[in-house]
């Protein structure tokens, strides 16, 4: 009797076993479009997944954040202490941002205590932003967390996405440096001018160039 090669035969409770893992993979997937298809714009553009930029609610909440920046930049503003207050929705210790700043909704930004930020930042806060206590940037520095598709069918209809961007405590930013969508720095990192950072830098380094890459380890307190 000629038996099936292994490659071709399995036994039937293997069959069953992968069929139902994979009605369970289905389901779990036609689940998560539930869930996807029932959120609002905000919703899923918080949540990483691709959202229409154009939507109702977005483009108001742009709106008024541009309404404080325009505000918070003018040589002659009002209160700008206040004016950050309202953009970030709450009174964050010790914080000084050096006019110009410019940032897309404000409210998904988190800082920490005693954060400085030079002249002429920007945050694309689509995805949220949290810095730590005690953090300094140089200018011209940009926190990007928005994305664009890279199958030219979805960019063409508009679409987005955004990943969080997460600064430890105590880091020291350099003059002219781009964090790019979903990237984490460490505790006590230093990243040196006009490196472009697109991976995860540890705590307690010394990092820079383009793509950013870490040059050395920190001692804290014997440096």
């Amino acid at each position: 009797m000629k038996f099936p090669g292994k490659s071709s035969w399995k036994h039937p409770s293997s069959i069953a076993l992968l069929n139902a893992r994979a009605n369970r993979e289905d389901e779990t997937e036609a689940t998560f479009m539930d869930e996807v298809s029932g959120m609002t714009e905000k919703e899923k553009m918080l949540r990483g997944e691709y959202y229409d930029p154009q939507d109702a609610t977005l483009v108001h909440l742009r709106e008024n954040a541009q309404n404080l920046m325009n505000q918070y930049n003018h040589p002659h503003g009002e209160d700008k202490g206040r004016l950050l207050d309202m953009l970030f929705g709450y009174h964050a210790e010790g914080l000084s941002i050096r006019a110009p700043f410019y940032c897309d909704y404000g409210i998904n930004i988190k800082v920490g205590r005693n954060f400085y930020a030079n002249y002429n930042c920007v945050f694309l806060d689509v995805a949220r932003i949290t810095i730590g206590d005690d953090v300094f940037f140089g200018p011209n520095v940009s926190l990007i967390t928005v994305n664009h598709p890279i199958d030219p069918v979805k960019r063409r209809q508009g679409l987005e996405y955004a990943e969080e961007i997460r600064i430890g405590d105590n880091v020291w930013v350099g003059a002219d440096v781009t964090v790019n969508p979903g990237v984490t720095i460490g505790d006590n990192a230093v990243i040196g001018s006009g490196a472009v950072v697109v991976k995860d830098v540890p705590a307690n380094v010394v990092a820079a160039g383009n793509p950013c890459k870490v040059i050395r380890t920190i001692e804290p307190g014997r440096e």
